[in-house]
């Protein structure tokens, strides 16, 4: 589909991310970053996504090589104002599934794509919005049970188990996924045009 002939490096950890790359056909090598995210008071979710993107970027561009394109994104749930990451605990992700239940949530993925030997950076922002089914406790303590919730913001994955969940999802599921594949490859085209 498309051909990259420079290294690609995607700096996040996320399983799902590494699949969405694979399956758009991309070779890539990855680099976590580790730094403490932090959120400045009274940004958007628009805001605070972009904002932990370009802080992992910025924390891991000085490790890649001179012609590296570097990817870093970040999703957050928002729900009646609220913003949702991935939960801290068990107790946590039942809060968090306990308050969607029922509710209409926005999920935002922020993307930075970062094109080091020509010093420019790509920001991108997808908005989706999705529909959750109202959840029993029994519900939500059974898919704690499995572990899904832990790693993913908002608790849930539309892409694992958590999908029984969702009664309709509007606009960009990879977005919803963590990363919108279908910007990026518009960034990547341009990048190698």
């Amino acid at each position: 589909m498309i051909n990259i002939n420079r290294k690609i490096v995607l700096g996040s950890g996320s399983p799902r991310r590494r699949e969405l790359l694979t399956m758009m056909g991309l070779e890539f090598e990855v680099i976590k970053s580790d730094i403490e995210e932090v959120v400045e008071e009274g940004l958007s979710p628009a805001e605070v996504v972009r904002s932990l993107a370009l802080q992992k970027a910025e924390d891991i561009i000085q490790k890649v090589s001179n012609d590296a394109l570097l990817i870093t994104a970040d999703t957050i749930v928002v729900c009646q104002e609220k913003i949702m990451g991935k939960p801290k605990d068990e107790q946590d992700a039942y809060d968090m599934l306990k308050f969607l239940s029922g509710k209409k949530q926005s999920i935002y993925t922020g993307m930075v794509i970062w094109d080091k030997l020509k010093d420019k950076k790509h920001e991108i922002v997808g908005e989706s919005t999705i529909y959750m089914k109202v959840l029993t406790d029994k519900e939500i303590l059974d898919y704690i049970k499995t572990g899904d919730p832990m790693d993913k913001a908002g608790a849930y994955g539309v892409q694992t188990e958590g999908a029984v969940f969702i009664e309709k999802i509007e606009g960009d599921f990879y977005n919803i996924v963590g990363l919108p594949i279908s910007k990026l490859y518009d960034v990547l085209k341009e990048i190698e045009s």
